[in-house]
């Protein structure tokens, strides 16, 4: 009996070794699992971590190439120069090289239109028009009776054009006021008395007070202002349209009203390079001459074109003058002049703009060349604008023949119209 109860005794003690072994075992295996499911939990946050540090540096990275190529995108974005060219380009290439030929003349209404004096457009111009696409219109007094009628005009012109058009006038002030005394508007004055004002704001705002009524008739070019200075006392053609003897205040004026016309909207035209105020003769009736060298003028008539240019203007006009002393002894007018046009005026003035000849019909020119000659000449030279010639249609047929036979590049056409699209369609992208 005793030997039962110690055995049950002792098979209780094991039973009980047994259970608290494996409670501890047990333990031991939670506490390993424990350690083992901290150890992976740590593990994982440390994986964590790096790939969140690597997924940073990689947006970040991200982040940098797309800012540099926002970057990128704005120093190569679309700019209204941009939209400019494209259009000057498309309205070239879609012209037929009659039509381009065309658009290098400018010239009165009557000229195409054959009729002894235009105060209207109507079918006569609209048909003109579609047979000569010239690049611009000049009109004089004869043209103008009403500030209605003129602006009818005008309007239905630009309405039968295929193309942009020029409409200019010489509108200086003083004696050369075309609409001012058709239309009995206040005259500002002669620029010779603005000039010895000594105030460049008079010649600014006299230029706005023109450029304002000029574009409420329609006008969008004036060939204005004169930026000859009158080294010649006895100059009569010149005389009090030009601002001053001297060549730094006239400079000063020819700035400030070159900038006061074309913030109208109006298209300066300065003339008549590379001046015309040392001159005796009228070149309106015939050769008229400067024996002024270069350097000379580089020191005087220049200077009041170079200050034109800097204030962007967007036209000169050649003058027919002869300067044997820029031309190596030749008496060729400056208007058909490859070495005063090309050579000075672009060259060594860097002008880039839109060069026009003064009227083709004045005397220093028809008493020597035949229209068509004369405008070959001209765009040889450097010009971009045939002005008035005496006979239109044989200036444009010669034109078209020269070009058709490669004695003017088409090349050469182009260029010209660059520059004269440039300035039409500007507004259009302002």
């Amino acid at each position: 009996m005793v030997s039962y109860i110690v055995t049950a005794v002792l098979l209780a003690a094991v039973i009980a070794g047994c259970f608290m072994g494996i409670r501890a075992a047990a333990g031991t295996i939670a506490a390993h699992k424990q350690e083992r499911d901290a150890n992976r939990q740590a593990i994982i946050e440390s994986s964590m971590a790096a790939e969140s540090a690597e997924v940073e540096s990689a947006v970040a990275q991200l982040l940098d190439e797309m800012e540099s190529q926002t970057e990128t995108e704005t120093e190569t974005e679309y700019t209204p120069e941009d939209a400019l060219a494209e259009m000057v380009a498309d309205s070239i290439g879609s012209m037929t090289l009659e039509q381009k030929v065309a658009g290098l003349f400018f010239v009165t209404p009557e000229q195409i239109t054959g009729v002894a004096q235009a105060v209207q457009a109507g079918e006569g111009t609209k048909e003109a028009l579609a047979k000569y696409p010239v690049g611009g219109l000049i009109y004089f007094a004869q043209n103008i009776q009403s500030e209605e009628q003129l602006r009818e005009m005008l309007t239905n012109t630009v309405s039968y054009s295929a193309f942009p058009l020029f409409l200019g006038v010489d509108e200086e002030g003083g004696s050369v006021a075309r609409v001012a005394k058709a239309l009995k508007l206040d005259n500002v004055g002669d620029m010779a008395d603005i000039g010895a004002s000594g105030d460049p704001q008079a010649a600014y705002g006299a230029m706005q007070t023109i450029g304002t009524y000029l574009g409420s008739y329609g006008f969008n070019v004036d060939f204005a202002p004169v930026a000859d200075v009158l080294t010649n006392p006895e100059n009569t053609v010149i005389g009090k349209r030009a601002f001053s003897s001297d060549a730094q205040t006239a400079a000063s004026m020819v700035s400030s009203a070159v900038q006061g016309l074309q913030e109208t909207g109006i298209s300066a035209c300065m003339k008549h390079f590379p001046g015309h105020g040392d001159t005796a003769e009228d070149s309106h009736e015939g050769m008229a001459e400067t024996a002024r060298t270069k350097e000379q003028m580089q020191e005087t008539e220049f200077l009041p074109f170079q200050a034109g240019i800097e204030a962007g203007c967007d036209m000169i006009m050649i003058g027919h003058i002869t300067a044997p002393e820029l031309t190596g002894g030749s008496n060729i007018p400056a208007s058909l002049s490859e070495e005063i046009v090309t050579g000075i005026l672009r060259n060594e003035l860097g002008y880039n703009g839109i060069v026009i000849t003064d009227a083709m019909s004045m005397s220093a020119i028809t008493e020597y060349y035949e229209s068509d000659v004369a405008a070959i000449m001209a765009l040889k030279a450097g010009a971009d604008m045939v002005l008035m010639p005496e006979d239109f249609e044989q200036a444009y047929e010669g034109v078209l023949k020269a070009v058709q036979d490669g004695t003017i590049s088409e090349e050469r056409v182009n260029d010209s119209l660059a520059r004269i699209y440039t300035v039409k369609l500007r507004s259009a992208v302002e």
